[in-house]
């Protein structure tokens, strides 16, 4: 059993991980930057070591600093949040180096998932099914054009190193391509440092399902069904629910499958998320995350289960204390991440907190660092808290989560609270029926945000 666990992450996420910590009787360490130095983190866990200035490259993005703490605190492993260096196989690899123990994937299983051309390949020969496209790298306007017409338009071309809604261009038509695809590379090129890009069919319709999965490393897999990630703001997630809402019993168990086999023949350790474009009954994969995701609070919510206190245990060899019969869903859970952003434009939004009231009561489940007088520092995301809340079936988690937003207080800083209140009046909303484009066409009608 580790006797002590260094967090490499901030905010909600970090006491995530130190609340599972001490529950299992570990110590906790954690890093800061200068502007983090009166954060939640920092002040519930058993140590804090500064690793920096506020700039996140010189502090939760410094290998250096980072093993350093370790060495500092006598930390045995590392649990690395999301975000941040969470899917950095380099780190991994100096981890492993240094003695330490690293609470997740290997680096190989980072790297290969990192690269979404590999990773398609991959997948496709473990048999997940993926979006029609090209086979790989895509580097001439003139075989763009020849893949579009092959596969038909509209189609949509990918950065192969990119993330966060960079490095994705939409050509509807062979006129548009020049543009996207020049466009696309040149987005990979200045956000990821690489140029290169894949091409796959842009299907018109579909819904963001993605299905959670457990490892051990030790060819032992388990699924744990799927969310619906469907509400998305450029490309960015802001409401999640499990289980999805335009799913069967019957696709659950066969995607679910067809997802933990996978995993577990390449012997993968720790959580995973493996995420799909569904449309017309048909799931199609397009990446893997090799980490928590932030809205791993909904999956915990309908299964009873603590995934970071399983990654801590099969980070130190244990087995899983779960098996795939156990696994049962009861109920609906759905996520909503409150930003501190100004509506209609979503502009970051730093202050001071001068008064802050967390949602309660059964089913209600709040994820925040914030606390009365806190200051919002301007260097890292605007996520400042997550509201998930739980009940026997969707209307009644609907219905939870209307009275919930209606009891949090956030005062000092703009927060996207009012958005969620207005989604929750739309009849879409309360039927489930949207897709991946349902978010944006409202916001383009209802705020002006285009």
């Amino acid at each position: 059993m580790f006797s002590k666990i260094l967090v490499a992450n901030r905010g909600e996420i970090a006491l995530r991980v130190i609340r599972a910590a001490r529950e299992m009787g570990i110590q906790t360490v954690a890093v800061h930057s200068t502007a983090d130095s009166d954060a939640m983190h920092v002040r519930m866990a058993d140590e804090s070591v500064c690793i920096g200035p506020p700039s996140s490259t010189q502090s939760y993005l410094s290998i250096p600093a980072i093993i350093a703490a370790c060495e500092i605190t006598g930390a045995e492993a590392i649990h690395p949040g999301y975000g941040f260096l969470s899917e950095n196989a380099n780190f991994v690899q100096v981890i492993e180096d240094h003695g330490l123990t690293f609470i997740g994937p290997t680096a190989e299983h980072i790297r290969v998932m990192g690269d979404k051309i590999t990773a398609k390949d991959t997948m496709k020969k473990l048999g997940v099914p993926c979006v029609p496209g090209s086979d790989g790298g895509v580097t001439s306007l003139e075989e763009a054009k020849r893949i579009g017409e092959e596969i038909g338009y509209p189609v949509i071309i990918k950065a192969t190193a990119g993330g966060g809604g960079k490095g994705m261009k939409v050509a509807q038509t062979a006129k548009d391509m020049e543009k996207a695809f020049q466009t696309a590379r040149a987005e990979g090129k200045s956000n990821f440092g690489n140029d290169e890009v894949y091409i796959e069919k842009y299907l018109t319709t579909p819904r963001h399902i993605e299905i959670q999965v457990f490892g051990d490393g030790k060819g032992n897999a388990v699924h744990l069904g799927e969310r619906d990630c469907s509400l998305q703001r450029r490309h960015q997630k802001v409401f999640e629910e499990a289980p999805g809402p335009s799913i069967t019993e019957e696709e659950r168990a066969r995607i679910g499958k067809v997802c933990a086999d996978a995993v577990a023949n390449i012997n993968y350790i720790g959580a995973g998320t493996i995420e799909f474009l569904y449309e017309n009954g048909e799931f199609y994969f397009i990446e893997m995350n090799t980490r928590l995701q932030v809205e791993h609070p909904v999956t915990e919510a309908i299964f009873g289960v603590d995934l970071v206190r399983e990654q801590i245990r099969v980070a130190e060899g244990l087995p899983m204390s779960f098996t795939q019969d156990d696994l049962q869903i009861n109920g609906h859970a759905i996520e909503v991440r409150i930003n501190a952003e100004k509506l209609p434009n979503f502009s970051p939004c730093p202050g001071k907190i001068t008064q802050y009231h967390a949602p309660g009561g059964l089913g209600v489940r709040m994820d925040s660092a914030l606390y009365d007088g806190y200051s919002i520092p301007p260097f890292y995301d605007s996520l400042i808290g997550k509201l998930i809340v739980h009940g026997r079936d969707r209307p009644e988690a609907l219905a939870r989560l209307d009275r919930a937003l209606g009891e949090l207080i956030v005062d000092g800083v703009d927060t996207t609270v009012p958005l969620f209140h207005a989604l929750l009046a739309e009849e879409d909303i309360q039927s489930g029926g949207y897709n991946i484009h349902w978010l944006e066409h409202w916001l383009e009608t209802n705020l002006g945000d285009g």
